[in-house]
């Protein structure tokens, strides 16, 4: 079992090394494709889980869930794709993201750390809890484009 393990362990590390290397080597108009498809997959999980909170779709705790254990990993994936070599390329993106990095990173996190709340909320099942987490990921994403996206 403890070899098990260990061979786990080490072909873990050495994916996580093999994808830094791909990422390092990442062209600019890659790294925007795969964020754009990141914040694609959020809105499509997302949404529904909004209307829900906002009460313009019926609560089903089931699709909640699952949406929110999709959002705890979609919420991490677009934020390398943010790289300072990208700057430049025709996208959604205000140049604030990389001039207040700092702020951004915090915007960021902010998100990522609500989707968490909400995923281990959903475990609960009290539901005016969980509708308030949604919310408060709204607060989250709008706040993040109101300073970093173009408007659309």
């Amino acid at each position: 079992m403890k070899v098990s393990k260990f061979l786990s362990l080490v072909a873990c590390v050495s994916a996580i090394g093999v994808a830094a290397d791909v990422m390092a080597q990442a062209r600019p108009e890659v790294l925007v494709k795969q964020r754009q498809a990141a914040m694609t997959l959020q809105g499509k999980y997302y949404a529904p889980i909004r209307a829900m909170a906002q009460g313009r779709a019926p609560y089903d705790a089931a699709v909640v869930a699952r949406n929110a254990g999709y959002l705890d990993g979609l919420t991490r994936m677009a934020w390398d794709g943010f790289n300072p070599t990208t700057r430049d390329l025709k996208s959604g993106t205000l140049p604030a993201a990389y001039s207040d990095a700092a702020k951004f990173k915090e915007s960021q996190d902010q998100l990522i750390a609500d989707a968490a709340k909400l995923l281990l909320l959903t475990k609960g099942g009290d539901e005016a809890a969980i509708k308030g987490q949604i919310l408060a990921m709204d607060k989250a994403c709008s706040g993040c484009h109101e300073v970093f996206r173009e408007r659309q």
